[in-house]
């Protein structure tokens, strides 16, 4: 047992040494001005997934080289270092202004990939704005148009896909939102707006359903003038949602809704026969006691 600590007591001596000879190495580099061993050391960090200590670096390196062949290839390492780092804000710039500075090399199509990526990687869950993801989807959309036959289009593609599946969840959670706070008339026309949005959503069936009854109670709350035009909206809604989903598992519940519509149009109905009745009565009388 005393042996095996012993031997971890080495192990660790030696590491440390090997670790602080490193260390000192690197500064003695960093303080140093001999600009070839900079630019070797900091491509054998980078190489090394040491990102932090290539990025300083390549941060000096940068302005000595700027206008040079080398400065394509330090702006190119250098984006990556933010990117290993985890920080995609800063990658997502940095890969841009390499495509912005040089349109022409051999690694614009990556680094406008990775523009694009990084804001991906940018992008928060679907519950929170999606300003981002939007931005996202247009760097992927031009992404794509510049290089149809990229390597990444399939990728990018894949990545649309997904950031257009949050922001069809988030406008479903929005228009529920509307009809759980009794909004209905803003519950229907987030869900249209859903259904124009997103022709294929996986909620069509689901919006088609909560136009209907969205449509309904709106109905019920309006106004006496209005009750009727807005009744026969909730009917045609009845009825996009069977056009839609012959087999609809709201079955039961939607021709429940249907059969409060028609009740509903039945005393809207009786009650404007009963005020030309009453209109009617009122003109007889009236012309009655002229006539006398």
């Amino acid at each position: 047992m005393f042996k095996n600590i012993r031997i971890i007591i080495v192990i660790v001596a030696l590491l440390t040494g090997i670790l602080m000879s490193s260390c000192s190495q690197y500064r003695k580099v960093l303080k140093g001005t001999n600009i070839t061993e900079k630019y070797a050391t900091a491509l054998a960090l980078y190489q090394k997934d040491d990102f932090h200590r290539a990025m300083t670096l390549f941060d000096e390196l940068l302005i000595y080289y700027r206008g040079t062949d080398t400065s394509e290839k330090i702006n190119y390492y250098y984006g990556y270092c933010y990117y290993g780092e985890g920080d995609f804000l800063q990658a997502g710039y940095y890969f841009t202004k390499f495509t912005n500075t040089f349109p022409t090399s051999k690694y614009a199509e990556e680094c406008q990939y990775m523009s694009a990526y990084c804001q991906y990687m940018y992008s928060p869950k679907y519950s929170l704005d999606q300003a981002i993801s939007v931005d996202a989807i247009k760097q992927f959309q031009l992404f794509i148009n510049q290089y149809p036959k990229s390597k990444y289009v399939e990728k990018s593609n894949e990545i649309i896909d997904e950031l257009r599946g949050k922001l069809e969840t988030k406008a479903f959670e929005i228009a529920k939102l509307y009809y759980k706070i009794e909004d209905y008339q803003a519950a229907v026309i987030a869900f249209k707006n859903l259904l124009k949005d997103f022709p294929d959503t996986k909620y069509k069936e689901d919006a088609y359903y909560y136009i209907l009854i969205s449509s309904y109670y709106y109905a019920l709350n309006s106004y006496e003038n209005k009750r009727n035009e807005r009744l026969m909206n909730a009917k045609d809604a009845y009825s996009s949602l069977y056009a839609a989903f012959p087999q609809t598992k709201f079955d039961k519940d939607a021709k429940s809704v249907l059969k409060n519509i028609t009740k509903e149009l039945s005393k809207v109905a009786d009650k404007e026969k009963s005020i030309k009745e009453n209109e009617k009565n009122k003109n007889n009388k009236l012309d009655t006691k002229q006539k006398s």
